[in-house]
């Protein structure tokens, strides 16, 4: 996989996505319930809108490590979306991700989360990236698995999963 970010709010490129930052046009979109052209059918996901209501308390998530798009290489259709919880606390982030129900079972969430994780690992700051996911989840404890996540604790039905700089070097 190849990543290409060369400015603040680059791109992340994949071998068939795009992760690009969310504008205001298209959170206010999303919470006024308007559509446009390139968003899957079933784009926003309910995640979304929430992400989007949120980011007049988080500004942050807007910049260059808050939350992405999720959008195909090929047709720029909007598919999902992707973020971190910034900042990070003591070195840690969290990543939430979710790909619409029309586009899921082709590896885009893994490949998402793959390549915000490396990206997240490469800023000065941050040494582990970190994710909740419910037992009664198996599809998004799979994305984790694929993208290089190790099962890390657990307390009732969630359980945590992380990557550090040092697996993320390795690998």
């Amino acid at each position: 996989m190849s990543l290409s970010s060369s400015s603040a709010h680059a791109d992340l490129t994949t071998e068939r996505l795009v992760l690009r930052s969310w504008t205001t046009v298209e959170a206010a979109a999303v919470l006024g319930e308007s559509r446009f052209a390139h968003w899957a059918d079933d784009f926003p996901a309910e995640g979304d809108r929430v992400i989007a209501g949120l980011f007049d308390q988080h500004p942050a998530w807007l910049d260059a490590y808050g939350h992405r798009l999720i959008t195909e290489r090929v047709g720029g259709l909007v598919v999902g979306s992707i973020g971190l919880f910034w900042p990070p606390s003591e070195g840690v982030v969290e990543i939430g991700y979710g790909v619409v129900p029309s586009r899921r079972g082709r590896g885009y969430a893994p490949e998402a989360t793959e390549a915000l994780a490396r990206f997240a690992l490469a800023a000065p700051d941050v040494h582990t990236v970190i994710a909740d996911v419910e037992l009664s989840n198996p599809p998004s404890v799979r994305v984790l698995e694929k993208a290089g996540f190790h099962r890390w604790s657990a307390e009732g039905n969630v359980t945590r999963y992380r990557i550090t700089s040092s697996e993320h070097h390795r690998g």
